[in-house]
């Protein structure tokens, strides 16, 4: 049997980050997927890192939005009406985390991880030559409507926390900025130190590519296969090359976590958002140098090395329930009426799964009951921004050096 310090469960970006932290700090590790590194979740993003505010995704508040997303017809949100009878008490926990106070104790836990991600990632991508893939042109949050001010108000406060830069965008400024882009708004705000990427997947797997290069280990596994022998105090798995076992062992495995941790006897309230996203050619000369969010509508575009991106919103569905990339044809029009794409470069809508925690922060550190089990999953929507600060941080409490902030909030020990 093969042997290792530490098995990471998952070759995403929060997996892939943990991995290398580790390495770095002299451990010997096996990194296990059953795909190549940065084909899940990591690979079908935005590609945005978000150093420039702490706004969870929260349950609305006005009746009228409820209301009216109660027709399963806006072009932010979409359901299967039986996921979202199951998820009832989630989404009375999320309305919980949605009220003032709640949102106050996030943006204090949060804070030391987001205005740390850009560094986090600069310190992964330079040994991992993948600097070219990051743009330091910032992105721009565009507001609809005049009903929107409020949601804009809160935007700018919490930039304002977070110490991010930020300034408002007139037709002008935009014409500027962005000359491709048209239609109307009543609000655009531009943060000009976020940064992003031309391929998020192209960055997971550079980063995968400098661990097994500096001597880590990558092997095809199902996760299932994980268990505990507690005679010799170790975790064993059962990879495409035999078996292997090591001491401490990683769940970083996104959507899929609450499914190994449920058979080790963990009930944590992971639930999925889907979202889809599709690749497009710009129309004539058309050009975008960076992110634009239509916040209203509920999608971004992003210059990517394939096309313009094109990412929709949530879809609440069951994990591996068929695609239903109703919200790709909602969104489409408004896309095309804000900038001028073209035909799509791939034939269907890529789908992926947002690990999604009802406090919309991350779980991590070492598992309350199993010796030697540590938890680096549920960062939702904030996975590529996150994964290389939480990575470090998970890898400092394995080896017990002093974490640069304190992770006992992030503990699963908080849904006891």
């Amino acid at each position: 049997m093969n042997s290792f310090d530490v098995i990471v469960l998952g070759a995403g970006m929060a997996g892939v980050s943990v991995a290398l932290h580790l390495q770095q700090r002299g451990r010997r590790v096996l990194l296990v997927d059953r795909l190549e590194p940065g084909e899940g979740t990591s690979y079908g993003n935005a590609g945005v890192v978000e150093i420039d505010g702490f706004e969870p995704v929260t349950f609305p508040s006005d009746l009228r939005a409820i209301l009216r997303y109660a027709f399963n017809r806006e072009p932010d949100v979409h359901y299967h009406l039986k996921t979202l009878l199951r998820m009832a008490p989630w989404l009375n926990t999320l309305r919980r985390h949605s009220q003032p106070g709640a949102l106050a104790r996030y943006a204090q836990i949060m804070k030391p991880l987001i205005v740390s991600a850009g560094e986090a990632h600069r310190h992964l991508a330079e040994p991992a030559g993948a600097l070219d893939f990051y743009r330091h042109t910032g992105w721009i949050k565009l507001f609809r409507h005049a009903g929107s001010q409020s949601g804009a108000r809160q935007m700018m406060q919490a930039a304002e926390l977070a110490g991010s830069r930020f300034s408002s965008l007139s037709k002008a400024d935009m014409a500027d900025l962005e000359p491709s882009i048209s239609g109307d708004f009543h609000t655009a705000l531009y943060f000009p130190e976020t940064r992003s990427v031309s391929s998020p997947g192209g960055v997971t797997k550079a980063f995968a590519q400098t661990f097994i290069a500096n001597g880590g280990v990558f092997k095809k596994a199902d996760a299932a296969s994980l268990a505990q022998d507690l005679d010799a105090g170790r975790w064993q798995i059962e990879t495409s090359d035999g078996p292997c076992s090591a001491p401490d062992a990683v769940v970083s495995l996104g959507p899929w976590s609450s499914v190994l941790v449920s058979r080790l006897g963990y009930r944590l309230p992971l639930e999925v958002k889907r979202g889809y996203h599709q690749h497009f050619a710009a129309m004539g000369n058309a050009g975008l140098s960076r992110p634009v969010i239509d916040i209203d509508n509920g999608y971004a575009i992003t210059p990517m090395e394939k096309g313009i991106r094109l990412t929709s919103g949530i879809e609440f569905a069951e994990l591996d329930s068929p695609p239903t990339p109703v919200q790709m044809q909602r969104i489409l029009p408004h896309a095309r009426g804000l900038f001028p794409l073209g035909e799509a470069v791939e034939p269907e809508p890529w789908m992926g799964n947002r690990p999604c925690m009802p406090d919309s922060m991350p779980v991590l550190g070492k598992a309350p009951r199993h010796r030697g089990l540590w938890f680096s999953f549920g960062h939702g929507h904030w996975g590529f921004s996150l994964g290389p600060v939480t990575g470090k941080l998970v890898a400092q409490a394995i080896t017990g050096e002093s974490p640069d902030c304190d992770i006992a909030p992030l503990s699963a020990a908080r849904f006891a």
